[in-house]
């Protein structure tokens, strides 16, 4: 019996030893995505405009790394802040761990290299080497055109410096050991032809992330077989908000037209629209609409016809289910 019982702990010691030793090697020699590379991004008019473009329309970088008013119907950036972080993600919104979106201004951004950046925006690796929590969807951005990329290094370079220290994130145990491990070397595609209305419209839902909050989720992973088919949860001070059911199912946007889809848009980046004053336990949606609003109207139908071809969901989604007082 002595003999059994020593040989367990022998086996149970090993096991704890290999678990140390697998933890320490992801701790301390991951992630590896290579180094920076030596880049120089040429500023010009071009690519300030089309950098603008995709930041505050499709890729929307903005959205994160500014303050969004919540007393506004889906939290509307509050001018001046353009890029100057700091907007908490927190337990309290599901996510495991505390996370702040960082400053992207050259008031912080200033002694980062242009490779360096162009790292952590498609790989996820920060300026120290350190994973970044993919609450930034960097598996995205590294599969779309470098010249995007370019573009949009060149308008946050060129964004007005906002000094903003911004709290350093923190995440839980076991997900400060797992996310070294979400880092990837990029996959870069060329920018499709625009005329291909539907391979340009996956381009841009791709950049545009729409699969990660159209999706249902468990531990930060999409449920394989649910994308596009909506009803992740968002934890607001109201209740839970549930994101729509965009496939070509009666549940979803099966009976929108073209123009019914760009009228959803539409409807906030007309002038006349004015959000009525929202209290914090009111319903509100995370999805920055007005920043979506500003895609132009050949780029939303591209995404509607690519969104007409994706696996039709069966999902009847409850958009908001209020706390109980």
């Amino acid at each position: 019996m002595k003999k059994l019982f020593k040989g367990l702990l022998f086996v149970v010691m090993g096991i704890v030893v290999l678990v140390g030793l697998g933890i320490g090697f992801i701790y301390f020699f991951m992630p590896n995505v290579g180094k920076a590379p030596e880049l120089k991004v040429e500023v010009t008019p071009q690519r300030l405009e089309r950098g603008q473009y995709l930041a505050t329309a499709v890729a929307v970088c903005i959205d994160c790394h500014s303050t969004r008013d919540w007393t506004q119907f889906s939290g509307p950036m509050v001018a001046g802040t353009y890029g100057k972080g700091g907007d908490r993600f927190g337990k309290e919104l599901g996510f495991p761990g505390t996370f702040y979106a960082r400053n992207i201004t050259p008031a912080a951004l200033g002694n980062w290299t242009d490779g360096e950046i162009f790292r952590a925006v498609t790989s996820g690796v920060s300026k120290d080497g350190s994973a970044l929590f993919p609450l930034m969807p960097y598996a995205h951005f590294g599969t779309v055109d470098e010249e995007d990329i370019y573009s949009i290094i060149a308008y946050i370079r060129n964004l007005a410096p906002i000094q903003n220290k911004v709290l350093a994130s923190k995440a839980d145990f076991p997900v400060n050991i797992l996310m070294h491990l979400s880092p990837k070397k990029p996959a870069f595609t060329k920018k499709p032809d625009e005329a291909d209305s539907i391979k340009y419209g996956e381009y841009l839902v791709r950049m545009a992330s729409c699969v990660e909050c159209h999706s249902k989720e468990k531990r930060g992973e999409i449920i394989p077989g649910t994308e596009f088919g909506g009803g992740r949860e968002f934890m607001f001070p109201g209740g839970i908000v549930r994101t729509a059911n965009i496939t070509k199912h009666e549940t979803g946007i099966g009976a929108w037209t073209k123009e019914m889809f760009l009228q959803k848009f539409r409807a906030y980046s007309d002038s006349s629209y004015v959000s009525p004053k929202l209290r914090l336990t009111d319903y509100n949606s995370p999805m920055p609409w007005t920043m979506y609003s500003k895609m132009t109207d050949k780029d939303l139908l591209a995404i509607y016809a690519y969104l007409r071809t994706v696996t039709v969901q069966n999902n009847k989604v409850e958009k908001f289910t209020a706390k109980k007082s």
